[in-house]
């Protein structure tokens, strides 16, 4: 697995403590989400569909930073929006590495190259930059030619300055497994830790509805995928890939079908200009908690998961089940190292998935306090 060894061994310890103290909900990470403008309209992006007046809105580094010490999380992931436009970026970044968590700046990398002298490299910061596949499938899914150039000579020039380096990559409709393996290869080949990879979250807010994978059809994608991995043509018959991930063997397994896994979405918090966000980073129209602790103890988590919520039914994403599989290796160590070991399984029936609890519910419900009052109510400075 693409994490180095002193990541594991923090995080591990972390986990390790709360299972002692009997801790059944605990942030594994912080997503951090600073602003919502962005200098890229994806296809598939469901964060960007903001009134103007709230894309202008920052967080400040002072609740950037109280956020992290509230959470606790040993992982903190800067999403947006675009990270790199926020001017106190560097400050932020610079504070939470400094309480030695781990953060992974998410970027498209276009500022990058503007900005990387703002930073220093470091074991607890991780560049994680945007890349949905080779360069015209990543083009098409950003809506803008030429950037995964941009990208690409990004993570050249962060890796020569010493930077940790992972690609993050989200699969949509109409790919192709042995294309995507390609892509893998040319990933790993510039040098990068480690691949981050999901079916795109069907966002009710994206511009387009046509680009989602279901879930059935996210499974099967991913067990061809996987196959690649043993080697397709004459040169690779037989041999393995070197395809690293920044994922556990059990969450890989999951995308494969293989394991009938309940999201945990108190695993992957949220805070945002507007507070810390119900139930998570996907469904975004839900309300939003007071507190961190009122986030965990207050929120109807029951209402959420696969056959529980409509909204949740096609998701896959790493932010809601990658906990999960991290919970399942502490549960049960062997299969964790089987699946470490061995890869996803790519044939054989699928695990079922968890039943259908729901009768007539709307697929996306809305908070009782309107997200209008919270965006007004919103203390937050302007850039």
């Amino acid at each position: 697995m693409g994490v180095p060894l002193i990541q594991a061994y923090r995080v591990g310890r972390y986990i390790a403590g709360r299972k002692l103290r009997g801790v059944k909900r605990y942030p594994l990470v912080l997503m951090l989400e600073t602003l919502f403008q962005c200098n890229l309209a994806c296809a598939g992006c469901g964060k960007i569909d903001q009134p103007k007046e709230i894309l202008k809105e920052r967080m400040s580094l002072e609740d950037a930073l109280r956020a992290v010490d509230e959470c606790g999380a040993p992982m903190v992931s800067l999403p947006g929006g675009e990270p790199l436009i926020h001017k106190d970026m560097p400050q932020i970044v610079a504070g939470i590495v400094a309480r030695r968590k781990f953060v992974y700046l998410c970027t498209n990398a276009i500022l990058l190259a503007k900005h990387i002298d703002d930073y220093r490299p470091s074991p607890y910061l991780t560049l994680s930059i945007h890349l949905d596949g080779d360069r015209e499938r990543h083009d098409e899914s950003v809506c803008q030619e030429g950037v995964f150039d941009k990208a690409v000579a990004a993570i050249r020039m962060a890796r020569e300055r010493g930077f940790r380096v992972t690609a993050n990559c989200t699969l949509f409709t109409g790919e192709d497994p042995e294309r995507v393996a390609r892509f893998f290869d040319e990933a790993m080949a510039l040098g990068i830790e480690g691949i981050t990879v999901s079916p795109g979250y069907s966002y009710h807010h994206a511009p387009r509805q046509d680009v989602f994978l279901g879930r059935n059809a996210s499974k099967r994608l991913f067990r061809e995928i996987f196959k690649q991995r043993r080697g397709a043509d004459s040169q690779r018959a037989g041999a393995r890939r070197r395809w690293s991930f920044n994922h556990s063997g059990l969450y890989l397994d999951f995308l494969a079908g293989n394991q009938n896994y309940q999201c945990t979405p108190w695993s992957t918090p949220t805070y945002n200009i507007f507070g810390w966000q119900r139930p998570c980073y996907l469904l975004t129209d839900e309300g939003y908690a007071p507190s961190f602790r009122s986030l965990m103890e207050d929120t109807e988590w029951d209402k959420y998961g696969v056959g529980k919520n409509p909204a949740c039914d096609n998701c896959m994403a790493h932010c809601g089940f990658e906990g999960t599989a991290v919970d399942d290796a502490f549960a049960h160590p062997l299969k964790a190292l089987t699946a470490a070991m061995r890869g996803p399984r790519t044939v054989g029936r699928m695990a079922a998935d968890p039943p259908i609890l729901y009768s007539g519910r709307p697929a996306h419900t809305v908070a009782s306090v309107a997200v209008a009052d919270v965006k007004r109510s919103a203390s937050v400075p302007r850039a």
